[in-house]
């Protein structure tokens, strides 16, 4: 069975003003891929919080970080008409149209909610199965690839649990 295309945002913080600081994904072949943000002039907010979470200072991302132009080009010549998935909707929609917007651009892609995917079995052990694969793996959390392949191989080990679909 072929995985999902998992993304995940990281941002400055929370709430109004917050912005993308680094994308990743974990692809359906498995394969991981992040960039970090370089911000924009007009994106001010930065949440010292989230800086300890995440493990990146915004003049980290001004000296190393992407252009949202690049960003974005790059995920549209990828994911062209695919689906991609989040397990924080919400957040990681209005952070990706942020960049999108800082880029010029539109998404080719369309972003969607992971629990639509989700089978009542897989919801009811997602949790602890996505701490047991943190554990078993030690990966780290709070950055972008990382949490995606997290989500994909806990989509993957929870999927067993769907029954077969009887014509």
């Amino acid at each position: 069975m072929t995985p999902p295309i998992i993304l995940d945002i990281e941002a400055s913080g929370f709430g109004v003003g917050s912005y993308p600081i680094e994308i990743g994904y974990a692809d359906a072949s498995g394969a991981t891929w992040s960039a970090q943000v370089q911000p924009q002039a007009d994106w001010l907010h930065w949440d010292h919080q989230a800086e300890k979470l995440h493990q990146q200072s915004r003049q980290e991302l001004v000296q190393h970080g992407q252009t949202p132009h690049a960003i974005a080009t790059y995920l549209n010549l990828t994911f062209t008409g695919q689906t991609l998935y989040t397990d924080g909707w919400y957040q990681d929609f209005v952070w990706l149209h942020s960049l999108y917007e800082a880029a010029g651009m539109n998404p080719s892609f369309k972003l969607e909610d992971l629990s639509v995917l989700l089978t009542t079995e897989q919801q009811s052990v997602w949790h602890d199965t996505k701490q047991s694969i943190r554990d078993t793996f030690a990966l780290p959390e709070h950055r972008a690839a990382m949490d995606a392949k997290v989500l994909q191989l806990t989509w993957l080990r929870t999927i067993d649990l769907t029954p077969a679909l009887v014509d």
